[in-house]
């Protein structure tokens, strides 16, 4: 039997982007197939999702018209060596692993290989990711239509330079963990304040969340978001000079920037 998509790994992010395609893309879950060597993985998105799994790779490599390789950067060489002769120039497939350029990937998979490289984020789980793409040359105008419609099924797909793509892992791909922290902060102040653990996640969750709609919905430079906020002599204001004496900005940069060249080793 032949499938529209395969997935080969079957982890989070492939079980939000399955989640995405079934539910926003029109893609039935009879059309998706999904390989992983994880029998729990595979029990829950097939009880969740309806769609046929498997143990075996190369079953997902030969009858999938669009293939995501959604395992770890550290397994690709071993599982592309385990089904690039099974592979043909037909299929578009799609990466989501940080460091492995789209050269890397057609030494590996073959130079005739339609390949698309990706950087998701795990707010796909909840539909509102954002996804860096770019392709090689053998991916044609249609082909890419369809890869970045499949792909904006679980948040915003993004085409950026490929020499964009470390960064995108740094501001996007990674930062998540970033904005858990900080809100997990802002929550253990709050209950050190006498506020319940549950409204702190609460209220702290639904701050972040506006305060980035704002910047999306506006277009306002996030300087002067920030700067409507702080009334002279007020509260906040005096928050923001902690934040700075503390060095926040520096510990952001530091951070992202340390990311960016992790992303580049890999």
């Amino acid at each position: 039997m032949k499938f529209k998509i395969g997935f080969i790994g079957c982890g989070n992010m492939a079980q939000a982007i399955i989640g995405g395609l079934t539910g926003n893309a029109g893609i039935e879950s009879s059309s998706i197939i999904a390989a992983d060597p994880n029998s729990n993985a595979l029990d829950k998105v097939s009880n969740e999702r309806g769609i046929p799994t498997t143990t075996d790779n190369n079953e997902v490599a030969e009858n999938s018209e669009v293939i995501f390789l959604a395992v770890k950067p550290q397994y690709y060489e071993t599982v592309i060596s385990g089904i690039k002769d099974r592979l043909s120039a037909d299929q578009l497939i799609i990466t989501i692993a940080p460091g492995k350029t789209l050269s890397w990937l057609a030494e590996r998979l073959g130079s005739d290989k339609k390949i698309v490289r990706t950087m998701p984020n795990t707010p796909a789980l909840v539909g509102a990711g954002i996804t860096g793409v770019c392709r090689n040359s053998n991916v044609s105008d249609d082909d890419y239509k369809y890869a970045l419609s499949l792909i904006g099924s679980f948040g915003l797909a993004e085409d950026v330079p490929e020499s964009l793509m470390d960064c995108v892992v740094s501001v996007s791909g990674s930062s998540p963990a970033y904005v858990f922290m900080f809100i997990e902060a802002m929550a253990d102040a709050a209950v050190a304040d006498g506020m319940p653990r549950d409204k702190a996640y609460r209220f702290a969750a639904q701050a972040v969340m506006g305060s980035a709609k704002m910047v999306l919905d506006t277009g306002k430079h996030p300087a002067e978001l920030k700067d409507m906020v702080c009334s002279p002599g007020g509260t906040t204001i005096e928050a923001v000079r902690v934040l700075e004496e503390k060095g926040m900005r520096s510990a952001v940069f530091e951070a992202m920037k340390a990311c960016t060249k992790k992303a580049k080793g890999l």
